[in-house]
């Protein structure tokens, strides 16, 4: 990170570390000769996933014989402790080291609903919460989905739903949803993937 040159960082400290993610202060001196302490808190990237499952491929996961009617996209219902609510969810989580965004949204999405994508899209990498957090994500676009083998983190007490593509943005704009999701809808929509 780089400060520009009226700003001057005097002190950068860590006060905590979770194994989750470290949180802290710079001390600075402002533009106009005074100083101020600015909290952040530093996650690691994260990655959501867009995932469009092909109806047929949906029905035969399902063990039945008929086909649902239309693609529809992946979800997650997830009770979410720090705010005490169940969400409807994209599929999303942490960009291991060593991982290109693509290719951490590919393993989410199979650990987390048990289809794996043939083809995966970055639609769009931003900084989140720039007042507050030091935090990267990404949205990427998956489809191709194939049958693949679900595998929940210790932390992960989920389940997983679909909704018609065309359905989708207006059913997580009811609520409860997070800003992730409703970003990555929006995203996709706007690229025509929705």
């Amino acid at each position: 990170m780089t400060v520009p040159d009226e700003w001057n960082l005097l002190e950068e400290r860590t006060e905590y570390e979770t194994g989750w993610y470290d949180g802290g202060y710079d001390l600075l001196e402002q533009p106009d000769g005074s100083e101020k302490r600015y909290y952040w808190a530093e996650l690691p990237p994260a990655v959501v996933v867009v995932a469009r499952i092909d109806a047929d491929v949906l029905a035969a996961a399902d063990g039945g014989d008929e086909s649902a009617d239309g693609d529809r996209l992946l979800f997650v219902e997830q009770y979410r402790p720090t705010i005490r609510e169940t969400h409807l969810e994209l599929p999303a989580g942490i960009v291991e080291d060593g991982e290109s965004y693509t290719q951490a949204a590919a393993r989410e999405l199979e650990e987390e609903t048990g289809f794996r994508p043939t083809s995966t899209a970055l639609l769009q990498e931003y900084a989140v919460a720039t007042g507050v957090l030091r935090h990267d994500r990404a949205i990427v676009y998956a489809e191709g989905l194939e049958l693949g083998e679900r595998e929940l983190d210790n932390n992960e007490f989920l389940d997983v739903t679909t909704v018609p593509v065309d359905d989708a943005l207006e059913r997580v704009r009811e609520g409860p949803t997070n800003d992730a999701t409703l970003s990555g809808l929006l995203l996709a929509k706007e690229d025509g993937l929705l």
